[in-house]
């Protein structure tokens, strides 16, 4: 009997330790997660405002991705159009047009005649009684220049544009990309800004999951005060508070991707129907797969700090002075 009593009082070995801090984590993870439940209006209003908080940074970084999408869709206009003079005869220009093929810093040169350049006016519609009153083809030839992908910037397209006004058949040009840079620095300003929105509002996610985790710690005191007397260490005492941050915050990022999500979904049909105005079409795109980690993965650290600093300012308020 003495030797059972012994093997039952054994301190536990080293190859069961593991075991028994799975065990101990996993009941503290179950049972703040059953806590959360009991109290499901408080909880869910919790979620709901971390979600909502990390949902709009979440929602400025799929429209930006989406305008990028489309912005490069764009980039198959001519990046500059030079516009030849108006002596210069369809032949000249294609003997130009060779040349300019021979330029390490063009990939493609496309050739726009006095014919095709009169059409696609006329197809424009609205100036049909103007048309009719000329005699003469008044548009000049025009060659569409795409720059090759490594000289696509602005200081090369600049060089570009003089070394071409230097052509003795070149009038003037004009850079057909120079909107789309400005664009494309719009959608910098706009990405930069979501960043700095994030940051205000993930220290937003931290003063809400703060205050909640010392609310319950309050609700909890006597709980707490008989595990501080019974010899409780503080990290068991931590534990449950900081289970209940990382559920908040991984509630309130998972009602963040929905929202966005339920954003998208809901704006399919629309943008569908004005890209069908414009004889074209543009699938819009919601969180991929690397955007739904981070905002996860920031949502639970958020969370995690939250409960870990208001679990940390009780535990030092309680030691003896």
């Amino acid at each position: 009997m003495a030797k059972r009593r012994a093997q039952r009082s054994r301190a536990p070995g080293l190859l069961e330790r593991p075991g028994i801090w799975f065990n101990q984590h996993l009941q503290s993870i179950v049972a703040t997660l059953g806590r959360l439940f009991d109290t499901p209006l408080p909880t869910g209003m919790t979620v709901a405002v971390i979600g909502i908080s990390l949902s709009l940074p979440a929602a400025l970084y799929v429209l930006t991705d989406n305008l990028r999408t489309m912005a490069g869709g764009w980039d198959q206009t001519a990046a500059v159009s030079l516009f030849l003079q108006y002596e210069t005869s369809d032949s000249a220009a294609a003997v130009v047009a060779d040349k300019l093929r021979g330029w390490p810093e063009i990939a493609q040169v496309q050739l726009v005649t006095r014919e095709q350049a009169l059409a696609e006016f006329r197809a424009l519609g609205g100036f049909e009684a103007a048309l009719e009153q000329i005699k003469t083809n008044p548009l000049p030839v025009v060659l569409a220049i795409y720059p090759r992908t490594a000289d696509s910037t602005p200081a090369r397209m600049e060089a570009l544009q003089t070394k071409l006004l230097a052509l003795p058949e070149a009038d003037f040009t004009r850079m057909d990309t120079l909107w789309l840079q400005r664009f494309q620095a719009i959608l910098d300003l706009v990405q930069s800004a979501a960043l700095l929105l994030g940051g205000l509002l993930g220290m937003g996610v931290l003063l809400i999951v703060g205050n909640t985790i010392r609310l319950e710690i309050l609700n909890r005191r006597n709980e707490i005060e008989i595990m501080e007397l019974v010899g409780a260490t503080a990290a068991f005492i931590r534990r449950p508070f900081l289970y209940a941050g990382v559920w908040y915050g991984l509630l309130g990022g998972l009602t963040a991707w929905l929202l966005v999500s339920l954003a998208v979904l809901l704006l399919q049909h629309p943008v569908s129907r004005l890209a069908s105005l414009y004889r074209s079409e543009f699938p819009l795109s919601g969180l991929g797969l690397a955007a739904t980690g981070v905002i996860l993965a920031s949502s639970i650290l958020l969370g995690l700090i939250g409960s870990w600093i208001a679990v940390n300012r009780h535990l030092r308020g309680a030691e003896p002075g």
